[in-house]
């Protein structure tokens, strides 16, 4: 890199530009600008030489058109090693642009406002600045090209030690970002005239992920694998834009573990309390209030809740806090949280307590897992069941209290790894068994690990029976009602057996595997 002689400014995002060029003018560096920019810079006193003078050319078409020219990219372009592009400005008059600040008009912010229309919104469409920015970020061996005001005080920094050069590491990194800068904003234009076809098609040929990086754990699911958590970029962020009041920094697992437990307490309508771990609910809880619903949900599984997450769908008051006393938790997540129980909780300065918006399933949202090579993609397992369109296939319907407890059991076993067993009353979960390669196991596993007595409970399985043998298990175990999808070739013999043993079932039609 010469050392820079010019600099352009053209940003949408002003902070820390005033200082900046100050800087920059400080060392002798001439500013050019356009627009609203070159009058910002003006109105602090700083000399600024207007894009027009530069190419000869007004800015036309409201703007559209000001710096798509051969006088500025051109002096981008040039490659200051190669003696004839040096001889070509020469020739042409053009002078070389050393150093280039844009950032580009707010189309996200744009996106999201409720009023904007899509005339709005498609003036939004940057053009110039993308071009500038890709062309200094090509020729970063030259030019150093900055697209987040939070690198400005390296760059001049850099400036100012090296006699007008940044360091070439600091402009390989710069241009990095630039095209980051560049490519995030245009898959943020794809999405919104995806939006605008009329059917919006969940699963484009072409998918572009536009995130930026929000976090860094300490490691990932094991302390020999790194790790870092990235929001959608223009979003809330990460959990809906959770906020951390108190705690320990967060885990990968923490956070696996949190969105797991926040999704499932959102399907509870009553103050509700989901005790997680491993990613399985081990408890799941539902009162009059928060205290008589953490109490139900520990209840389940005392034991395995011992380090566990734990998710409110009330606000977090004191007299909980005082009901979970008891109970080692890694993560406390709730919509809100008061004075008293924030009070109380500043003396648990390990315990990480998180503020989140309930949860809310979006229809065309998606979700990716990774496999060797891609990604799979489909919309989240979160619309919302219809338990008046469920049928009864044996002599005997369930009962009101019994159909109670199995909507509860059914929300709770489409947030448990399958193949899942989920055994309830009507205000708790008694027996989980998750994750199991076999169904008849899982009944098994439900049945075993219940604490407080399962006769007269009701079953939920995320799947069909594919045999009686499971329902059998349960059966035995004191099982009065089940719901399941149904669909299996054996249906009849599984119903059947159900009426053998008395057994009321529901059948939804609809599957909630967990893999």
């Amino acid at each position: 890199m010469l050392p820079a002689r010019r600099a352009l400014l053209s940003v949408s995002d002003k902070s820390g530009l005033v200082d900046f060029a100050r800087g920059l003018a400080e060392l002798g560096i001439e500013l050019l600008s356009t627009g609203g920019t070159a009058r910002h810079l003006r109105e602090a006193g700083l000399p600024v030489t207007p894009v027009a003078d530069v190419t000869g050319f007004p800015e036309i078409l409201d703007g559209r058109v000001k710096t798509l020219h051969p006088a500025i990219h051109g002096g981008l372009l040039a490659d200051r090693a190669r003696p004839e592009h040096l001889a070509s400005l020469e020739e042409h008059a053009i002078g070389r642009i050393d150093v280039v600040a844009v950032n580009l008009y707010p189309f996200r912010q744009t996106v999201a406002d409720p009023g904007a229309g899509p005339g709005a919104i498609l003036e939004m469409i940057d053009i110039g600045g993308p071009s500038m920015v890709r062309s200094a970020a090509k020729n970063f061996s030259g030019v150093a090209v900055v697209v987040d005001p939070f690198d400005y005080p390296q760059v001049l920094d850099e400036l100012r030690r090296g006699g007008g050069v940044v360091e070439l590491e600091t402009r390989r990194a710069l241009a990095r970002k630039a095209f980051g800068h560049t490519s995030a904003y245009d898959a943020a234009i794809a999405a919104w005239f995806a939006s605008q076809t009329a059917e919006a098609d969940d699963f484009p040929a072409l998918l572009s992920i536009d995130l930026e990086r929000e976090l860094v754990p300490r490691y990932g699911e094991n302390p020999h694998q790194g790790a870092a958590v990235y929001r959608t970029i223009g979003g809330p962020g990460v959990l809906a834009g959770m906020t951390q009041l108190q705690g320990k920094e967060l885990s990968w697992n923490n956070l696996l573990d949190a969105d797991a437990a926040r999704r499932l307490v959102a399907l509870v309508a009553e103050p509700g309390v989901v005790i997680v771990k491993h990613n399985n609910p081990c408890g799941v809880g539902r009162g009059d209030d928060l205290p008589a619903a953490f109490r139900r949900a520990l209840a389940c599984d005392p034991v395995s809740a011992f380090g566990s997450i734990v998710a409110l769908n009330r606000p977090l008051d004191g007299e909980t806090v005082d009901a979970m006393a008891d109970l080692f938790v890694e993560v406390l997540i709730a919509p809100a949280a008061d004075e008293e129980a924030l009070a109380r909780l500043s003396e648990r300065r390990n315990l990480r307590l998180l503020v989140a918006p309930p949860y809310e399933f979006t229809e065309h949202d998606i979700e990716l897992r990774a496999i060797d090579g891609g990604f799979l993609a489909q919309n989240p397992d979160g619309r919302a069941d219809d338990p008046a369109g469920w049928t009864s296939p044996t002599r005997r319907p369930p009962s009101g209290a019994e159909r109670r407890a199995l909507e509860l059991a059914w929300s709770v076993c489409r947030y448990v790894k399958s193949n899942a067993i989920v055994v309830a009353n009507g205000e708790q979960t008694v027996g989980i068994g998750a994750g199991q390669m076999s169904r008849v196991d899982s009944c098994r596993l439900a049945v075993a690990k219940a604490v407080l007595p399962v006769a007269g409970c009701v079953a939920a399985s995320d799947a069909f029976f594919p045999f009686a043998d499971g329902l059998e298990v349960l059966a035995e175990a004191g099982i009065t009602a089940v719901v399941q999808p149904g669909g299996s070739k054996r249906d009849e013999e599984v119903v059947a057996a159900a009426d053998r043993h008395g057994l009321a079932m529901l059948l939804t039609g609809t599957r909630h595997f967990r893999h």
